[in-house]
């Protein structure tokens, strides 16, 4: 089972290439021998989602088997699926971003790489920052929040 925790500033090179954490490529390599698959995240937050490849491959079939003629599942199938890239750490723990996700995710030099337990999601750090700043005053708190004791 993977554990990714923690937040993690790293940088791309114009190239599109990006050096994973060491903390988080020895979890990769335990969790999935450094196999992960990157894709679109379907929130309205633009970022993009890292699973370990064998999380995805759970994960792949609920996706596939959706409704496609509903619109908001047929939308969460276009990019989840849709964007899903396949990549592996080289031997530096390096991995290269596919131009069109780092376009949807509007990805610069400055990256946040941030642990969601099972997955990672990798954001933009100007953007990540935004989103720490926005009030989240209009969003509903779910029951199992209002219960939780941190």
């Amino acid at each position: 089972m993977s554990n990714f925790l923690g937040s993690h500033a790293i940088n791309m090179d114009a190239k599109g290439r990006l050096a994973i954490p060491a903390r988080v490529r020895e979890e990769l390599a335990h969790a999935c021998s450094g196999r992960i698959v990157l894709t679109a995240n379907a929130d309205e937050e633009r970022c993009l989602l890292m699973y370990p490849e064998p999380q995805w491959e759970a994960l792949r079939p609920q996706i596939e088997a959706l409704p496609n003629m509903n619109k908001a599942a047929r939308r969460l199938q276009r990019l989840l699926l849709g964007h899903a890239t396949p990549l592996e750490l080289d031997s530096a723990g390096r991995i290269l971003v596919p131009p069109t996700l780092r376009s949807y995710a509007r990805l610069e030099k400055k990256l946040m790489l941030i642990g969601q337990g099972k997955k990672l999601e990798l954001w933009s750090e100007e953007r990540w920052f935004a989103w720490l700043d926005e009030s989240s005053d209009e969003d509903e708190m779910p029951p199992e929040m209002e219960a939780l004791s941190l």
